[in-house]
């Protein structure tokens, strides 16, 4: 039995394996007890690494920090991956209004911190409050910036035990906060997904209507004519004269009486029908003897960053392109569009001609399989680059950096909105997508368990731990709750954005994966990642602002 205690018990790659697999497999299987109907989910990773630490469990301490720190890049990297392409739009919607509220959280965070501080000045110093902020609100980033602004004023503190003693309740405070909130205003997800989707909708995605040409100032003109007369962004994909039915391309000639099949933004809708004539209920179902709908799925290289119009579809082909669904959301196929890998359009034409289509554009969907190994390298190398940049302020006496976190989810965000203006393919399939998160998320949460276990239970037992446990139960859940119910009540917040929203503003990725999993949609994520730079600065920047203040 030595060669099974040594494996359990010894050092080396095979022990380091044999704990993550223990610790990840029996967290991932508590994590399925439901208790009230309610499950921590992935969040018992944390736990199980912490009792198996606890019980003597070790991996060497530089091997343990850069799985903590590879795994933490990795899910960061996934999630921004994802909400890339909608991130932008949704920061100039509603993005001021979700960063004033991450914001909020933050400045109550330290207010309740600097409170409890002068409470307890007699047992806890602003040294160890800053530990145990930073393990509140789970940000391990702002722990390091800490270590560095107390190691720059040579002074020792074991901040590390506070941020670990205050870390489980830190994701345990924070999930009993969006709790509460869902109970409180009596959340229906499935509601509240649906209302998340249809906002959507109405903001972006595209309106299909028929309208009747009436205006004469107009008829006997080509549709190019017309287009730029009626000055507006729109499609007609097909057309109705007579009995008859067209594909309409720029250089046809539009007639008075024409029926007009028109896709456009429901914000243009009034002005292009006012232009054009009047807006009427057309049967086109006849057209469809003649002319067929298809999806194509973008799946040739060199269409990755091509602009619709340079295509030509319809003069080569004699098919329309009404729209392009990205990522769930419908875009209106606008020539200046630049199509991406994974791209869904939609063509409007004879069979025969979006049959030739498809061998221009791909449509090859066992291609989209396919990993793409060198976007994920090249964001992580770009991302740990950026992160890694000193980042100096006036009156600091040290530089402030975004981190190992910070810094690849901002260039995964910039990749999966740009990367095609570089060649490169950021398509992932969505079970590809949450395979990185999963893994990620699961090496991160084991590692803070194993290194907070050997001394975790021994300190949260003792007089100051049981205080610094209340200090980091209260800096977790007070803010939250507060913050959470004014945007609730007042501001109008889709509960599934604002959990995704207060999540980002703990940068708390074991907080994303509770509220990804009782949310049926994208809009926790897009929240988190619309914040999260933010917020993730101004964290890192308090924490050493903190230490420098009262330490100094």
């Amino acid at each position: 039995m030595n060669w099974f205690l040594l494996l359990v018990f010894g050092s080396g790659i095979a022990h380091t394996a044999f704990v993550y697999a223990l610790v990840i497999a029996l967290g991932m299987c508590l994590g399925k007890i439901k208790i009230f109907g309610i499950s921590l989910g992935i969040v018992f990773v944390l736990f199980a690494g912490i009792a198996c630490g606890h019980f003597g469990l070790s991996v060497n301490e530089h091997l343990l920090h850069f799985i903590k720190e590879f795994g933490l890049i990795l899910f960061v990297f996934a999630v921004g991956l994802q909400v890339g392409p909608s991130f932008f739009s949704s920061f100039k919607k509603e993005g001021l209004q979700m960063n004033i509220v991450a914001v909020s959280v933050v400045c109550l965070d330290i207010i309740v911190a600097i409170i409890l501080y002068f409470i307890f000045s007699s047992k806890i110093s602003m040294a160890m409050m800053v530990g145990i902020l930073t393990g509140a609100v789970t940000n391990t980033p702002s722990l390091g910036a800490a270590q560095e602004a107390l190691h720059q004023l040579s002074l020792q503190e074991p901040v590390a035990l506070g941020y670990a003693v205050a870390y489980p309740l830190g994701v345990v405070g924070a999930i009993m906060a969006l709790i509460i909130l869902r109970i409180i205003f009596r959340v229906n997800t499935e509601n509240e997904a649906k209302d998340f989707e249809n906002a959507g909708n109405s903001n972006e995605q595209p309106e299909l209507y028929s309208v009747l040409l009436t205006n004469n100032s107009i008829a006997n003109r080509s549709l190019e004519d017309v287009k730029k007369v009626v000055g507006r962004n729109f499609i007609i994909s097909r057309l109705k004269r007579g009995e008859e039915y067209f594909i309409p391309q720029l250089g046809d000639v539009l007639l008075s009486n024409d029926s007009l099949r028109i896709l456009s933004s429901p914000a243009e809708k009034e002005a292009i029908t006012a232009i054009i004539g009047k807006e009427i209920e057309e049967d086109w179902k006849p057209s469809e003897n003649k002319f067929v709908s298809r999806k194509i799925v973008i799946t040739q290289d060199k269409i990755n960053g091509k602009k619709l119009g340079s295509l030509n579809l319809q003069e080569a082909f004699g098919i329309n392109v009404t729209r392009v669904n990205r990522s769930g959301i419908d875009l209106l196929a606008s020539p200046n569009l630049s199509l991406q890998i994974g791209d869904s359009v939609t063509v409007v034409g004879e069979i025969q001609a979006i049959q030739k289509a498809e061998k221009l554009l791909g449509n090859t969907l066992k291609r989209l399989n396919e990993p793409h190994i060198i976007t994920i390298f090249i964001g992580v190398l770009l991302g740990v680059t950026l992160g890694s940049i000193p980042i100096s302020f006036p009156n600091m006496p040290m530089p402030v950096k975004l981190g190992l976190a910070g810094g690849p989810l901002v260039v995964a965000i910039l990749i999966g909105r740009f990367g095609y203006k570089l060649k490169l393919i950021t398509y992932t399939t969505q079970s590809a997508n949450l395979m990185i998160r999963e893994i990620g998320i699961c090496l991160f949460l084991a590692s803070v368990g194993i290194g907070a276990g050997e001394q975790f239970f021994e300190t949260a037992i003792s007089e100051n731990g049981l205080l610094w446990i209340i200090c980091g139960f209260l800096i977790t859940s007070l803010p939250l709750l507060a913050v959470g119910f004014f945007a609730r009540k007042f501001a109008k917040f889709n509960y599934l954005t604002l959990i995704g929203v207060l999540s980002g503003s703990r940068t708390n990725p074991p907080l994303l994966a509770y509220s990804n999993s009782v949310a049926a949609s994208d809009a926790p994520a897009v929240g988190y990642s619309t914040v999260y730079p933010l917020t993730m600065f101004l964290r890192i920047l308090s924490a050493q602002v903190l230490i420098l203040v009262f330490c100094g």
